[in-house]
Order: C-alpha cells, then sequence, then structure tokens
C-alpha cells in the first residue's frame, strides 16, 4: 500500500493547477467523443454511402482539421492560448450539431470539412499551454497523465457511442457537442492565459527576421520528425476509417466494434501511467522504433481477423505500441519547439496528424477496393518497419538538436528585458 502511495504521489504530485484544469477539460471532451469513432459506420450504414463516400468524408475532416492546425497554430502565438481555446470549442460545437442534422452527401461533407477546422484548431493552442506551464522535468508524466485523460474518455465513449448509436444516432452529435461546451467554460472560467514574452534565444532571435513559417520550413530536423509521424499515423488512423468497415463485413455489429476498440482505451488506461517509469532513461529513437514496429505488426495482423476476440488482439497489440509512442514523441515536441515559436511548431506537428486523417481513409479505401483487405493491412506492417528504421537513423540529429536548444535558453535565460528596450539584441 505504501508502494502505490508513493508511485501515485511521483505520478501526480507538484503539477501546476493549471494543468489539471486542462485534464479535467480533456477528459470531459472525451468522455463525449462520440462521432468520430463511429462515422464511418454512420456514414455506410446510416446515410447509405458507399466505402468510397465515406472516406471522402472523413478525409475532408482531416483537410479542415490541416487549415485549422495551422491558423490554430499562429493565433495561438499572435492571439493567445486561451481565446484561440475557446473559440475553436464553441465552434466546434455549433458545426457537430450542424454535421448531426445534414443529410445530403455535399452537406455532410462540408460539415466534416468545418468541423476539422474548428476541432483541429484547438490543439496547438492546448500543446503550447501545456509546455508553457509544465516544467521540463514534469513533461513526460504530464504529457502522460494527459493522454491517460484522453483514453479513459475514449474508452468510455466507445462503449457509450455504441449504445447511443442504437437509440437515435443524432444524439452522438447532441452530446459530442455538449462536452465541448463543456469544456469552453472550464477554460473560460479557470485557466488563464499563459503566452508570455520569453527570453530571446539564439535561434528565435536569428528566426525574426526571416519569419516564424520560413523558419519551420528550413528546420530538417523537426520536418524529419513531423514526416515520421506522418507515416506512422497513416498506419494507425485506419482503426477509425477501415477496421470499422472490415469488421461490418464479416459480419459485426457497431456494438461489437465498440466494445472492440474501447480495448485500446481500457488497456491505456491501466498501464500508460507506469510507462514513464518504464521508458525513463532509455533512448527516445529505439522507444519510438519498437513503438513503430509493434504498432505495424498490430495492424497486420488484422489480415487475419474475422471474429471479435481476433480484432480485440490485434487492437491491444497496436495500441501497446501507441501506448510507446506518444510520451516519447511529445516530449520531443517540446525539447525542438523553440520557446517564442510553440505555437507553430505544434501546429506544424498536428498538421502531419491532419494531412494523415484526410489521405488515410481515402488511401485505405482505395488500397482495399482496389487491391483488396489483406494487402492494406500487410501495407500497415510493411510501414511500420521502415518508419522504425527511419527513427533509428534519424534520432542523434534531433536529440544533438535538443541539446543545442536547452543549452541556448539556459545561456539566455536571465535575460529579461524586453525586445523593445534593446533593438542590438534582436
Amino acid at each position: 500500500m505504501r508502494t502505490m502511495r508513493s508511485w501515485f504521489r511521483d505520478t501526480t504530485g507538484g503539477l501546476p493547477t493549471t494543468f489539471w484544469y486542462l485534464w479535467s477539460g480533456t477528459l470531459i471532451n472525451r468522455l463525449g467523443s462520440f462521432v468520430l469513432v463511429f462515422l464511418a459506420i454512420y456514414l455506410t450504414q446510416e446515410r447509405g454511402f458507399s466505402a468510397s463516400q465515406a472516406g471522402l468524408v472523413i478525409g475532408l475532416w482531416g483537410v479542415g482539421g490541416a487549415f485549422g492546425t495551422t491558423a490554430g497554430g499562429t493565433l495561438a502565438d499572435r492571439w493567445g492560448r486561451r481565446p484561440t481555446l475557446l473559440t475553436a470549442h464553441v465552434g466546434a460545437a455549433a458545426m457537430m450539431l450542424g454535421l448531426g442534422l445534414a443529410r445530403d452527401l455535399w452537406a455532410v461533407a462540408l460539415g466534416a470539412l468545418l468541423l476539422g477546422m474548428f476541432a483541429e484548431a484547438a490543439r496547438p493552442a492546448f500543446g503550447a499551454m501545456m509546455i508553457d506551464v509544465v516544467p521540463a522535468k514534469d513533461r513526460l508524466r504530464a504529457f502522460s497523465l494527459n493522454y491517460w485523460a484522453i483514453n479513459l474518455g475514449f474508452a468510455c465513449a466507445a462503449v457509450l457511442a455504441g449504445l447511443a448509436a442504437q437509440a437515435d444516432y443524432l444524439l452522438l452529435f447532441v452530446v459530442d457537442a455538449a462536452t465541448m461546451l463543456v469544456t469552453a467554460l472550464i477554460i473560460f472560467s479557470k485557466v488563464p492565459e499563459t503566452r508570455q514574452a520569453g527570453p530571446v534565444t539564439a535561434m528565435t532571435a536569428a528566426a525574426a527576421p526571416r519569419g516564424a513559417l520560413r523558419t519551420i520550413l528550413t528546420d530538417r530536423v523537426y520536418l524529419g520528425f513531423v514526416a515520421l509521424n506522418l507515416f506512422a499515423a497513416l498506419v494507425f488512423l485506419q482503426h477509425i476509417s477501415m477496421l470499422p468497415i472490415a469488421m461490418g463485413d464479416d459480419g459485426l455489429s457497431p456494438a461489437t466494434y465498440g466494445s472492440v476498440i474501447a480495448l485500446n482505451g481500457i488497456l491505456i488506461v491501466v498501464g500508460q501511467l507506469f510507462v514513464p517509469r518504464l521508458i525513463r532513461g532509455r533512448s527516445r529513437s529505439h522507444v519510438l522504433a519498437l513503438a513503430s514496429v509493434v504498432t505495424g505488426v498490430g495492424f497486420g495482423l488484422t489480415a487475419f481477423a474475422g471474429t471479435p476476440w481476433f480484432y480485440g488482439l490485434t487492437v491491444l497489440i497496436w495500441t501497446v505500441g501507441e501506448m510507446l509512442n506518444s510520451p516519447s514523441n511529445s516530449t520531443l515536441i517540446a525539447e525542438l519547439s523553440p520557446a517564442e515559436l510553440r505555437g507553430r511548431y505544434q501546429g506544424v506537428f498536428s498538421l502531419s496528424w491532419q494531412i494523415a486523417g484526410a489521405s488515410a481513409p481515402i488511401l485505405g479505401g482505395l488500397v482495399r477496393e482496389h487491391a483488396g483487405n489483406d494487402a492494406l493491412w500487410y501495407g500497415c506492417a510493411a510501414l511500420g518497419l521502415l518508419t522504425a528504421v527511419a527513427h533509428l537513423v534519424s534520432g542523434p540529429a534531433r536529440e544533438r538538436r535538443a541539446a543545442a536548444l536547452r543549452r541556448s535558453g539556459e545561456a539566455l535565460a536571465p535575460t529579461t528585458v524586453s525586445r523593445a528596450a534593446q533593438p542590438a539584441e534582436a
């Protein structure tokens, strides 16, 4: 008992109050995240769209998200984290209701595009705010706790959504919109603005004349890291688009899919809080490579699945890869992002998810229709292995860049005079 109390204190103790408000908002929002889990089933079974049309709609969600993350990252740095989060959540709630009421394909597609834009605009602002308020030494466990909340909500939402879908699909959209508004209320009443004019580092000082976007586009180390996340996301997001369709082809119901995919959240809830201690002190490149291999194997085994228990086994395997990938990814983003460009760097990283969100269902649908179901899952396994090799090759350069940024920040940290007061410094 004393060991458990000590572990709990080490895992949760000492984190800022603002972090816990953000954590609570994340949990509430994810408890109502019904729609994306069941969107493919809703579009094909309730609206009668084909698999390709459903893939197109889900892809447009990703296209909207690409615009949203780009704009959200810029607004988070210029306008502020808090107003960006509030605008994104309120706008997403309105678009969620609009998507639930849409009937024609063009209206559903437009609703998905706008919903993706608003919903994903919150991601870079949220990530930047987490980095703002949590000290560097606590970020691994803070991001793990936040990821734990995401998946606790997701596990509950997957099961509840399967039951709600049997009653009325519109209920999914209403509950999802309501949780977005509750999250916005928490941010409005409890979360202060965290963006500050931090110390001028060597990188940000040099970047100022050229512009932030050009700085990021010439940061080859960071863009390589983003590209590898894109490949991983192309594999991972098949669980939203093609997995429910594959299970439907095997005669399994939406409720069965909800129960199977809930295993993902349940395993993360049970085990994610132990991951920081497991990977602490280990090479992040090796951890990310192992995560890619395990994820690829899990999705590759889906080619042999045909019963609920086998599908559940594949979900548990690729979930282990997801658990290893998330905290290492989050801490690397924080360390590779200059302080004054955190929102934009977060936006570019989130952009990889949105590009994958737009292309994964379309590519998955095309491969499945023209090459077959097995080819899709074998391709996921191959892409996972290639991504693992790339992580091993590019890892040392990332760590050197992170170390250089830390040294630069430490050397200039005592500087508190504004740029206006010392123009020569800028």
